[in-house]
């Protein structure tokens, strides 16, 4: 099956899905109060795109989830290599770390707001913490995960530990660091979005926790759509930064050809 035709079966999906829940409310059997029509919702969300003011909440959401992505993946991947590389410090560390990682994050976020403010660092906090262990273990993983043979062959080559860094490490762990950034993208925007659920004057949260208030279901199913565009456009972002950094990997047609 070539990718024309995945592409139109996917869009006949989309329509079915849409035309189905359009048809349904119009025949009465969907309740508008819970599910409204899509319609409405497409209605909804052209009102904000051509509302000048919507675009500071985007830029708001935006700004919180990028930093908080930026901050957890650099963070994570800084003590993922470090652990995998340290042994003993791992050891060590293993507990604190278990424990921190079972705490719900969600339970965070009055913390940060107490220590933050109701201004954009709490938000931001609550995504580093969201993003920071999925990386953070996909990182460490694929540290360990290092082939002995081309770690022993670079030894004996000469290499430093700052080359083995470089050339042996960072490659053999870059496809667990990237699987992760792609799973980290939603968590970002949800950090974003619980910080501005819980205190704040602008943001698409702020939007949807305002709809929710008022008993609209219009702009709750507005805004959730476009989080899931956001999220969408940064993952494809994503799939072009991995189909440059692993130059290496078979791209799908190659394998199914094989």
């Amino acid at each position: 099956m070539n990718v024309t035709t995945e592409r139109f079966i996917q869009l006949g999906l989309l329509v079915a899905i849409l035309g189905g829940w359009q048809i349904g409310v119009s025949t009465g059997v969907i309740d508008v109060f819970f599910f409204p029509a899509p319609i409405d919702i497409f209605n909804q969300i052209i009102s904000w795109v051509i509302d000048p003011n919507f675009y500071r909440h985007v830029t708001i959401t935006l700004t919180e989830t990028v930093l908080g992505y930026v901050i957890g993946t650099g963070l994570g991947v800084a003590a993922g290599v470090w652990l995998g590389l340290s042994r003993s410090a791992a050891r060590i560390l293993d507990p604190f770390i278990k424990g921190l990682n079972a705490i719900p994050r969600v339970v965070l976020a009055p913390i940060f707001v107490l220590w933050l403010g109701l201004g954009l660092w709490s938000k931001v906090a609550l995504a580093v913490t969201l993003v920071f262990f999925i990386t953070f273990f996909n990182a460490m993983q694929g540290v360990r995960e290092v082939n002995p043979v081309v770690l022993a062959n670079a030894r004996i080559l000469g290499a430093k530990r700052s080359e083995l860094l470089r050339h042996v490490y960072f490659p053999a762990a870059a496809s667990w660091i990237l699987s992760s950034l792609r799973t980290s993208v939603g968590f970002a925007v949800v950090g974003a979005i619980i910080g501005e659920y819980l205190g704040a004057s602008a943001g698409l949260g702020y939007l949807i926790a305002q709809a929710e208030g008022n008993f609209d279901a219009v702009g709750v199913f507005a805004g959730i759509i476009i989080l899931a565009i956001f999220v969408l456009v940064i993952d494809r972002v994503l799939d072009v930064v991995e189909n440059r950094l692993i130059k290496w990997r078979p791209n799908t047609s190659e394998e199914r050809a094989t």
